[in-house]
């Protein structure tokens, strides 16, 4: 047995798989729909439909445990798999996190071991069509809405820098530099939603992109994080990032500049100020 396997009894007295929780990859292919497996018959309820998932195993996060059990049981390679979001349900000594990501590319699926019947993509409308496992079945309106969608969050760098007397002035490209590394962080290790004005019970791996002007345009990317560098003025060039994204997405910049503000507002973003940016990147939180 792996460390995390076992089971335990929540709050309400039911029996639940893995000692650590448990948790499940609710995969999407824009061209195909997201990835169901029918469950063996010999399964706890059995020939139903749900999602790659198992036992979160000792000092594993509940995204790397979903990614390693899509691998397991569904032949999902990790390097495919962009996670983008989780929720979590806590039943009381024991909790289900679903993973939600998206395929890099086209992935083949297949079945790796006894405990699935079958594995198939579904468009997201057909879900409910299918015969569901009970926990699946209740928590699939809230995930519905979420599937296939990511986390943009757009920064205005010289408003940003720009918040905090810290000497900025001196040596705005390298001010810019320091931002945009910090904001790597916040790529890897995640945020709440309730940060960026989304449901507080998820949490969100988003897309940052940041938008550079001035002296600070000769910046370029590093790891994760985007760098757009204005052609003419940042403004303009953050209007046009966010025209620019999916409306399907979650699309949120930072800034204090209320001219700007009521410009992105008009093109469906929603704004929040520097100070939350900074405050999130002062400290982490590990999902």
């Amino acid at each position: 047995m792996a460390s995390g396997d076992g089971f335990v009894r929540c709050a309400a007295g039911h029996k639940h798989w893995g000692t650590n929780g448990a948790a499940g990859l609710l995969l999407t292919d824009p061209g195909r729909g997201v990835l169901l497996q029918h469950r063996a018959s010999w399964t706890h309820q059995g020939s139903t439909w749900a999602l790659p998932g198992g036992a979160i195993q000792d000092d594993e996060s509940p995204p790397d445990a979903a990614v390693r059990e899509a691998g397991e049981e569904a032949g999902i390679p990790p390097d495919a798999v962009h996670v983008t979001a989780s929720a979590r349900v806590d039943h009381g000594g024991w909790s289900y996190t679903t993973v939600l990501a998206t395929a890099r590319r086209p992935v083949r699926e297949l079945v790796m071991n006894a405990e699935s019947a079958e594995l198939r993509w579904v468009r997201p409308e057909q879900v409910e069509d299918f015969p569901l496992l009970g926990d699946f079945a209740v928590a699939w309106p809230r995930l519905r809405p979420h599937a296939g969608r990511q986390l943009v969050v757009v920064v205005d760098a010289a408003n940003v820098v720009g918040s905090r007397p810290d000497g900025w002035w001196r040596d705005r490209a390298g001010a810019a530099a320091r931002l945009r590394d910090s904001l790597g962080g916040l790529v890897r290790d995640g945020v709440h939603g309730r940060h960026f004005q989304l449901e507080s019970e998820w949490c969100w791996w988003p897309r940052v992109r940041l938008v550079v002007e001035g002296q600070a345009r000769r910046i370029g990317p590093a790891g994760e994080v985007e760098v757009i560098a204005a052609e003419r003025d940042g403004d303009s060039a953050i209007v046009e990032t966010v025209r620019d994204s999916r409306p399907s997405d979650h699309l949120v910049v930072v800034t204090a500049d209320r001219e700007l503000r009521s410009r992105v507002e008009a093109e469906g973003a929603s704004v929040v100020g520097p100070s939350t940016l900074l405050g999130l990147l002062g400290h982490k939180e590990v999902f």
